[in-house]
């Protein structure tokens, strides 16, 4: 696979699976479930880049221009790294023939970056521990990762039929 394919298939695994898990959210949230404002996100990343990476609280923090905008950049950006990520271990054969417990495996353990490195940041504590339910939190915020997981999986089936379609 050449390097312009290879960081094609990437991104558009990257983006499909950050979709799938943005439709498990949108799920959640129509249940009454709360999840993740990406406002906050891009309130973070506005007081990062202005020198700030913890918050006791980033929901009191004042708000950044255009914090939305940049909290869902971060995002999709975060799970383009995570494909990418994931074919640099799995190797790009991965992206041939996808197998899903590679990428449900990983979807799992990539839990630990909101766990250890953005909840903290937030003001929320390591594995949630300062909010009112830290295994209600963790356990959620795993189960998304595993549906971010499956959707890198998916997204490489999808594209894998895609391609086989346009060969065939």
């Amino acid at each position: 696979m050449s390097v312009s394919s290879l960081a094609f298939s990437i991104l558009l695994v990257g983006i499909g699976a950050t979709l799938v898990m943005d439709l498990w959210t949108l799920l959640l949230r129509r249940l009454g479930i709360t999840t993740l404002n990406y406002a906050m996100v891009g309130r973070w990343v506005g007081h990062l880049f202005a020198g700030r990476w913890r918050h006791a609280a980033i929901g009191k923090a004042a708000s950044v221009r255009g914090e939305l905008a940049w909290g869902w950049l971060l995002h999709y950006a975060t799970g383009l790294v995570f494909a990418a990520l994931l074919v640099a271990i799995a190797g790009e054969g991965w992206l041939l023939a996808p197998v899903l417990w590679p990428a449900l495996l990983f979807g799992v353990v990539s839990v630990l970056v909101p766990l250890c490195v953005v909840q903290p940041a937030f003001g929320a504590g390591y594995f949630a521990s300062r909010t009112p339910t830290p295994l209600r939190s963790c356990l959620r915020s795993l189960a998304t990762h595993g549906v971010f997981g499956f959707g890198l999986f998916l997204s490489a089936v999808v594209l894998g039929g895609v391609r086989g379609g346009l060969t065939g």
